[in-house]
């Protein structure tokens, strides 16, 4: 796991900050979100029902386009198209959107590194293959980042909030109905961490 420039957990209950700082390494590893984390802040307010979580994100990269995971080759003669992976990670991905555009029946993956796909445009559909956007990585970071924070949430903590914007996060759970000023301190709680967090 990469380390991370702040790890916070703050709670009345001292065993609790342990318990909870355990929970949320177990999750950040189990989810791979280590290296897209760069500062995190818990606090845990069991009088009020709370939990806050405020998270930094780093760089994580730009979209994915075919090009970026794969070279192709176009055989005219034979109306087919032959992509070689180079990054097997993206592969589901490439899959869905081949699958999608040009139909299963006319997709063939003969070994795991290489796909063809059979249409009477190769050229054609190479040029557009070539800017296709296989992934975006902020996306799924995003639907990670949402199924981390539900994970790590104590139970029955089904009321909740969050925002995610740039390379910030927060997330607010409570028992009870939310206060707007819960909100605004996770907000402040953001805040510290883009300033560097406690010293």
């Amino acid at each position: 796991m990469d380390p991370l420039e702040v790890f916070d957990v703050e709670s009345a209950i001292s065993p609790e900050q342990e318990f909870y700082r355990k929970i949320i390494e177990d999750n950040l590893s189990s989810l791979k979100l280590a290296p897209a984390i760069g500062r995190i802040k818990v606090v845990l307010r069991p009088e009020d029902s709370l939990f806050q979580m405020a998270i930094l994100l780093r760089d994580v990269g730009t979209r994915v386009t075919t090009t970026d995971i794969a070279d192709m080759e176009v055989k005219p003669i034979a109306s087919e198209i032959i992509i070689s992976i180079k990054k097997e990670q993206y592969i589901p991905e490439l899959l869905g959107k081949l699958w999608e555009r040009y139909g299963k029946a006319n997709i063939s993956q003969p070994d795991r590194w290489t796909v063809a796909i059979s249409t009477d445009n190769p050229r054609a559909e190479a040029a557009f293959l070539k800017d296709m956007m296989v992934a975006d990585p902020r996306h799924r970071l995003h639907e990670n980042l949402v199924d981390f924070a539900i994970r790590v949430t104590p139970e029955g903590f089904r009321v909740r909030y969050h925002l995610y914007k740039g390379n910030q996060f927060i997330f607010v759970a409570s028992e009870e109905a939310l206060k707007h000023e819960w909100i605004e301190e996770a907000g402040a709680m953001l805040e510290e961490l883009t300033k560097g967090g406690k010293k």
